[in-house]
């Protein structure tokens, strides 16, 4: 089983949606976990709503720490999505960073651009994997 990290800043929005993405395309091969380098401690709404368009509940996640994922470790990837020099270092075969802006403020439909443009990243990185 192939384990994968996504870091976001807040583990509300990219980051979970990642994990969502490397769960629903993982075909039982792939675990996802996400965290934060500064948790806001819930998952965005717009989050939930986008990946239940897709058929997966978000809802069911909640927003953690890099300390609550760190027993997972180590990591095949850990993926950093945006939050540059606040990330630390985690145990993994390779580190990738992907410069995904944050949706948080976004309307629906560049929300779901984000989230599009972040389920091509996760297949593409399984498939890599």
């Amino acid at each position: 089983m192939k384990k994968i990290l996504f870091v976001c800043i807040e583990n509300s929005n990219r980051s979970q949606m990642a994990q969502a993405f490397a769960n629903m395309y993982g075909n039982g091969k792939v675990t996802g976990y996400s965290a934060g380098s500064n948790p806001s401690g819930k998952v965005n709404p717009k989050a939930i709503a986008a990946m239940k368009e897709l058929g997966y509940d978000l809802g069911a996640h909640h927003s953690k720490t890099l300390d609550e994922v760190k027993a997972e470790a180590p990591f095949d990837a850990v993926v950093t999505m945006g939050c540059g020099d606040a990330c630390p270092w985690m145990p993994a075969k390779q580190h990738i960073d992907w410069q995904i802006p944050d949706p948080r403020h976004m309307e629906a439909a560049d929300f779901n651009k984000v989230r599009d443009q972040i389920g091509t990243l996760v297949k593409e990185l399984i498939a890599m994997l």
